[in-house]
């Protein structure tokens, strides 16, 4: 009868630890991306900032600047599911930002040459890819990003898929030109989302998408090709000198586009 009672005890507990994440490390990430072996991971909780910007590939860019700039490449595949980030994740990293009197800075970028997949994933601290090149696809499909997001200036060259993504800090992805399958449906914005001059010139989707605080669309471009359908504003909201297809278009009239 004991063993019997013992046997039933474990079989209760199999199921929590089945759903309990373990941890992977991020030194240990950047040390599999150095060897170029692709990475998959899923339920798994990654510790410490993961920073794609010092791989042992890194090359300074000669530029006629006197700020000196690193470029980082990660040649391999990315795939994140269902993990959580407890550190930042970063594809731009300036360790000058901030102090005063700086007259140049050291800046440090990572590009993606294959597929890089942030899914269902958890983003507890900030996450930065300004500047980074994406040149093959790209998802942070029903991720959360609890913390502020950074994609300001990034490149992507297939359509990002933030689907079903929740952005409960800043999210900034201004001068950013969308190609063709980018992806926002069900998106929520609970604070600031800066879209400024960014383009939307071939098809895409913000259907459903909700921007529940101040939501910046200054000078941004958008076609009919886009989905806007049942997009909400509840907070503030900024659609100065927005065009569609190339002439200055009303938020009123972006909902009435499609």
């Amino acid at each position: 009868m004991r063993k019997l009672s013992t046997l039933v005890y474990v079989a209760l507990l199999l199921p929590a630890i089945g759903f309990t994440q373990r941890e992977v490390t991020a030194e240990s990430i950047i040390a599999s991306i150095d060897k170029g072996t692709p990475v998959n991971l899923k339920d798994v909780h990654i510790k410490g900032d993961l920073d794609f910007t010092r791989l042992a590939n890194m090359k300074e860019d000669h530029q006629n600047s006197s700020d000196k700039i690193y470029t980082s490449t990660v040649t391999t595949t990315l795939t994140f599911t269902n993990c959580t980030f407890d550190g930042q994740v970063l594809g731009y990293y300036n360790p000058d930002n901030g102090k005063p009197f700086v007259k140049s800075s050291t800046v440090y970028n990572a590009n993606f040459n294959d597929d890089v997949t942030f899914e269902n994933c958890s983003f507890e601290k900030n996450v930065s890819f300004k500047y980074s090149v994406f040149k093959d696809k790209v998802s942070f499909a029903g991720s959360e990003f609890n913390n502020n997001a950074e994609f300001k200036y990034t490149k992507f060259d297939e359509g990002p898929k933030f689907s079903g993504a929740k952005f409960e800090g800043d999210v900034v992805f201004k001068y950013v030109d969308f190609p063709e399958g980018f992806d926002f449906s069900k998106a929520t914005f609970e604070s600031s989302a800066d879209f400024k001059y960014a383009k939307f010139m071939e098809g895409g989707s913000f259907a459903n998408a909700k921007f529940k605080g101040g939501s910046d669309f200054k000078y941004a471009g958008f076609t009919r090709s886009v989905d806007l359908k049942v997009i909400t504003f509840s907070g503030s909201r900024d659609f100065k000198y927005t065009t569609m297809d190339n002439r200055k278009v009303k938020l009123d009239e972006l909902n009435d586009s499609n």
